[in-house]
C-alpha cells in the first residue's frame, strides 16, 4: 500500500510540478491533533494511489515551505492543482471531509 511521501524544503517545488493533484499535510511531532490526522493521511495515500500525490511536511524540519505558505497553525492540509493552492483545511477533521475535498480537485 502506498504511503504518504516525505516532503521537504528541498523537494517541495518539484512535487508541486506533478500532473496530479497534491495534498500536503503540514504537521509536527509535538502536535496532538497532527497525530490524530496522520493515520488518515496515510490511508488517503493508499486510497488515492495513482490519482493524487499525498505528502507530509514536518514544519520543524522544513520551516521555509511552511513560512512561504503562511502556515500559522497545524495540522494544516493544503490541496494543490497545477502548482496552485485550490483548497485548505486547518485542524483535524474526519477522513470523509478530506476525501470529499480531494475528489473535488481530481
Amino acid at each position: 500500500m502506498a504511503k504518504a511521501i516525505e516532503i521537504t524544503d528541498a523537494n517541495f517545488e518539484e512535487i508541486l510540478k506533478s500532473d496530479k493533484p497534491v495534498l500536503v499535510d503540514f504537521w509536527a511531532e509535538w502536535c496532538g491533533p497532527c497525530k490524530m490526522i496522520g493515520p488518515i493521511v496515510e490511508e488517503l495515500a493508499g486510497d488515492y494511489e495513482g490519482k493524487a500525490v499525498i505528502g507530509k511536511v514536518d514544519v520543524d524540519s522544513n520551516p521555509a515551505v511552511a513560512s512561504a505558505l503562511g502556515i500559522r497553525s497545524i495540522p494544516t492540509l493544503m490541496f494543490f492543482k497545477g502548482g496552485q493552492v485550490v483548497d485548505k483545511q486547518v485542524g483535524a477533521v474526519p477522513k470523509a471531509v478530506l476525501s470529499q475535498k480531494l475528489d473535488a480537485v481530481l
